[in-house]
């Protein structure tokens, strides 16, 4: 039996139990729960590398791809709830040169919602395109939108980072990771990082890249094993290179579940929290081909959840997280052996049904 390390609190013993089960046969992951912005479970097991030589430690740390998603979201929530950002407003109010090609009616709220029809580049990108911050928003501030912004969603898989980023750059001066450092890491004392300074490299925990499928991922076409770069790690990729683990991802998103403040820091009103909420598109997503329904940067429950006021959001292979605003609790998992579909496996699904269980023991 795999042990697992780290600390539940009475009836969420059951959320141990749960990752157990599932590193008997996996790598390395972390989980953690929080409740009232409280952690209740916050326990990691198994191997930051593929030989199982270096043993996930407590503060191992792993890229979670699209996880980031929320550290993103959540800043221009907070940029909207201090005013600074409106939602509803052209994107090229704060961007102007991102009204080409027809693109002056795109609104902020359509990039938070994978509606703005810039799924993906239209010139040809390599992987070290994306470390050039220039040169990605400048193509996408040139191309045309391949639908009506607003009328179809298409997952914004990477674009969607460097389009929330530079909107967030051009109002407040700063880079998407430096403000997410600043504003929200910082005050609340979260391991999370978008854009890696060096001296965290040797508590990363390795990405293992499922069986290839013979599918290209977009464009660029990305190799999972490029996050185990060191040019992946310094870029700052606000929808895809994030770096943290449960614990961090949950200190952060309980901000959210918790109506904007977590352990006496207050980064959102609550109703700068219910924002989230604003229904921006319900239907299949036509990347994604699944039907999914899209708040302000997050993804809405469509019945999966026992929580109806529940916002998720997960990365590439497996990592998940999810705020219940009726519950005030919030469950991440975090880990490094991806799974071979684009939205996930039932890894993180068992942990969250874990949580929610010892939750209604209670």
């Amino acid at each position: 039996m795999v042990e697992i390390h780290g600390e539940c609190t009475g009836r969420f013993e059951v959320v141990r139990e749960a990752l157990a089960a599932i590193l008997a046969d996996d790598l390395g992951a972390s989980v953690a729960v929080h409740l009232d912005g409280e952690p209740v479970a916050d326990i990691w097991g198994g191997y930051a590398d593929e030989a199982r030589t270096v043993p996930w430690e407590r503060d191992t740390i792993t890229n979670v791809w699209s996880t980031t998603k929320t550290m993103t979201a959540l800043c221009a929530l907070i940029l909207a709830d201090r005013g600074d950002l409106d939602l509803a407003a052209p994107v090229a109010k704060y961007w102007p040169e991102f009204a080409a090609a027809g693109k002056q009616d795109v609104l902020v709220r359509h990039l938070l919602s994978h509606t703005a029809g810039l799924p993906g580049w239209d010139e040809p990108m390599t992987a070290e395109d994306l470390y050039d911050w220039e040169k990605a928003t400048s193509r996408l501030a040139a191309q045309a939108p391949r639908w009506e912004p607003g009328t179809r969603a298409g997952y914004h898989a990477i674009t969607q980072g460097y389009l929330v980023g530079e909107v967030v750059r051009r109002v407040t001066g700063r880079t998407l990771g430096t403000f997410f450092a600043e504003e929200v890491a910082g005050p609340l004392g979260a391991d999370f990082h978008i854009g890696l300074p060096a001296e965290h490299d040797h508590r990363v925990a390795q990405i293992v890249p499922p069986p290839p499928n013979g599918e290209e991922r977009a464009n660029p076409p990305l190799n999972p094993a490029e996050a185990n770069t060191l040019p992946w790690r310094r870029a700052e990729i606000p929808a895809a290179n994030g770096h943290g683990n449960a614990r961090s991802v949950g200190e952060v998103q309980s901000v959210l579940a918790c109506g904007g403040t977590a352990r006496g820091v207050r980064l959102l009103s609550p109703e700068g929290c219910e924002r989230v909420f604003e229904e921006q598109f319900r239907g299949t997503d036509e990347v994604l081909g699944a039907p999914m329904r899209y708040g302000m940067g997050y993804g809405l429950d469509t019945g999966g959840f026992p929580g109806p006021r529940t916002c998720f959001w997960g990365g590439w292979g497996g990592s998940l997280v999810v705020n219940d605003l009726d519950a005030r609790m919030t469950v991440a998992f975090m880990m490094n052996r991806m799974a071979g579909d684009t939205l996930g496996d039932t890894r993180a699904i068992t942990i969250v049904t874990a949580a929610y269980e010892a939750l209604s023991a209670g």
